[in-house]
């Protein structure tokens, strides 16, 4: 018998009607990144979060600049299979594309609560091998990690890239956000990567108030901004790449291409990467 090895699952437990009468932050997102899988409830918040917080959009396409330039970096570092939390709509440039522009096996279990971005991204991956797509609350690790997408997909005796990003900020307090990045990374073998991108409770530049406010819109309610010394309490588990704990843009920035003009750096999202210590 000749076994697939890219196995194709996705989610078939999904409820057949998703909320699709209220904005959601995936779909925000993704008009954020100028994607095209959002409807109009979700271009009217966008709309009103760019007004209010124009930084929003350097905000978004920072954080997925952050994704590309991580995914990259841990492909090179030898991991080959990735777990993307809240992955939300997986259009282009998402986790899957990036990985394999360096190592065309690795594989990506994608896991969102959000219904309407599963249903988007089992449409937009059709038959795309190697690759799922899991309805699941990332609060709850132990139902992740056992779910058939992840479990058919990943082997998690070998180490797996843990990528949270900007998705632990819809995660309030009363959930223990800590508790919950401290579960994924007990559970996951030495040597296994952890990469969290968080909206930052105290950048100065950034009006958090009034993203807090807009978000309110979201089925799951407002977003929680956190301090620096927050997010440092939800990375500790994890023995950081330099530069450590810094805003996305100041990631391992990429070269900057001749002739384009020499800016601030952006802002917003705090990030960190780091491997499970043995």
């Amino acid at each position: 018998m000749v076994v697939d090895p890219f196995p194709r699952r996705l989610t078939r437990s999904v409820p057949a009607v998703p909320d699709v009468d209220r904005p959601s932050s995936a779909r925000v997102y993704d008009f954020m990144l100028g994607g095209t899988s959002h409807g109009a409830v979700d271009r009217r918040l966008g709309r009103e979060m760019i007004d209010a917080v124009p930084l929003v959009i350097p905000i978004a396409r920072e954080n997925r600049s952050f994704l590309r330039r991580v995914v990259t970096y841990l492909v090179h570092a030898g991991i080959d299979q990735f777990l993307d939390l809240g992955s939300g709509i997986p259009t282009m440039g998402s986790t899957h594309e990036v990985a394999r522009r360096v190592d065309p096996e690795v594989r990506v279990a994608y896991v969102d609560v959000d219904l309407v971005a599963v249903a988007h991204g089992e449409l937009l991956l059709g038959n795309e091998k190697g690759v799922s797509v899991s309805w699941a609350d990332l609060t709850r690790p132990e139902t992740v990690l056992e779910a058939p997408g992840v479990t058919d997909l990943l082997d998690l005796s070998r180490p797996v890239g843990v990528l949270m990003f900007s998705v632990l900020q819809h995660v309030p307090d009363a959930q223990d956000p800590v508790g919950v990045v401290a579960r994924y990374v007990s559970q996951v073998v030495p040597g296994s990567a952890l990469a969290v991108s968080h909206l930052s409770g105290d950048d100065p530049r950034v009006d958090v108030d009034a993203l807090q406010t807009l978000s309110g819109a979201y089925p799951r309610g407002e977003v929680t901004p956190r301090s620096g010394a927050e997010l440092a309490a939800m990375v500790e588990g994890v023995d950081l790449v330099d530069p450590g704990l810094v805003y996305a843009a100041q990631w391992r920035p990429e070269p900057r291409r001749s002739g384009q003009p020499e800016g601030e750096l952006c802002c917003g999202h705090r990030a960190a990467v780091g491997f499970v210590p043995g």
